[in-house]
């Protein structure tokens, strides 16, 4: 009997601590408003076209880039465990991950933990030179947001 090879992709992982509570980090991601403000590297915006945040739900949206590029994303959220847990895959564009959130309440901060596990290790080994510092980015324009909410 043959084994199996199966090539174990290694994940990028971004933790942050917010000094905010654990709702309001949540709500940042469960609200479509907020989250197009931050959601990206530095300089993009979007435009959001559909926004179900429930598990099955799809998220589509187009990243601006400040180049002027256009960037279509659809994304399908997996599991929702308020305030707790966020789990997506990106399906579209060119590369496929999953996404895993967790949000950890300490204190009156948020601990943060954002995991990016790729299909395949040819995409990781092209993208993940730059993902992390894209993903500390992502989180600087999220810090923006949760100080500046009314």
């Amino acid at each position: 009997m043959q084994r199996e090879n199966k090539t174990v992709v290694p994940e990028i992982i971004t933790i942050r601590l917010f000094n905010h509570p654990i709702n309001q980090v949540f709500n940042a991601w469960a609200d479509p408003q907020l989250l197009a403000q931050w959601w990206g590297p530095k300089g993009f915006s979007n435009t959001f076209h559909e926004f179900d945040f429930t598990a099955g739900g799809e998220w589509k949206f187009t990243m601006h880039a400040p180049d002027g590029t256009d960037y279509f994303n659809e994304c399908r959220f997996v599991e929702i465990k308020s305030p707790d847990k966020i789990v997506l895959e990106h399906i579209e564009p060119i590369h496929t991950f999953t996404v895993t959130a967790t949000f950890e309440e300490l204190n009156k901060s948020t601990r943060l933990s954002f995991s990016m596990q790729f299909d395949l290790l040819s995409e990781y080994e092209k993208l993940h030179h730059f993902i992390a510092a894209a993903n500390e980015e992502n989180f600087d324009r999220l810090e923006y947001v949760l100080q500046h909410q009314k």
